[in-house]
């Protein structure tokens, strides 16, 4: 069965392009939360208010619980979510993706945390996930032999 993951990370991420087409090429398939689906960008705040970096934690919790595109990008990411088998959590990455990293982990899904070098900060909880790899090629490597629970894959 081919494995369906779901790549979670930031828009700021500038590796995201990168890891997302090497996990295709290996034949994953792969939810790509910039593109949710065929002809559909990604949720941006931006749709909701061009403002919202200014906004209230009242403005917040109203906008994002009734606003229609902040419901429609919930359901695209939280239907892949529910979708996949894997989760990886790619770094540096943002409170959402941390949120659906543990998500995944709770519904018992394999969750791998590619580590960055650049932006690194040491976290206890990521020993929830399955694996901490430190690089792309250790990613891949990890996911064809299906390691087991909580490891570092470090390859020289």
């Amino acid at each position: 069965m081919k494995r369906k993951i779901y790549l979670a990370s930031s828009w700021r991420n500038q590796q995201q392009p990168e890891v997302l087409s090497a996990l295709r090429n290996e034949g994953y398939e792969v939810y790509d939360f910039r593109n949710p689906a065929e002809g559909q960008d990604g949720f941006s705040w931006e749709e909701l208010d061009r403002d919202w970096m200014g906004w209230n934690p009242v403005e917040y919790a109203e906008l994002v619980t009734t606003h229609p595109v902040a419901a429609k990008g919930f359901s695209f990411d939280k239907a892949a979510l529910d979708w996949c088998d894997t989760c990886v959590l790619l770094l540096p990455s943002g409170k959402s993706a941390h949120l659906e990293a543990g998500y995944a982990a709770g519904q018992g899904k394999q969750v791998v945390v590619l580590l960055n070098e650049k932006d690194f900060s040491p976290e206890l909880m990521y020993l929830l996930c399955d694996a901490l790899v430190c690089n792309l090629d250790d990613l891949l490597w990890y996911l064809r032999f299906d390691n087991m629970k909580c490891e570092f894959v470090g390859r020289q």
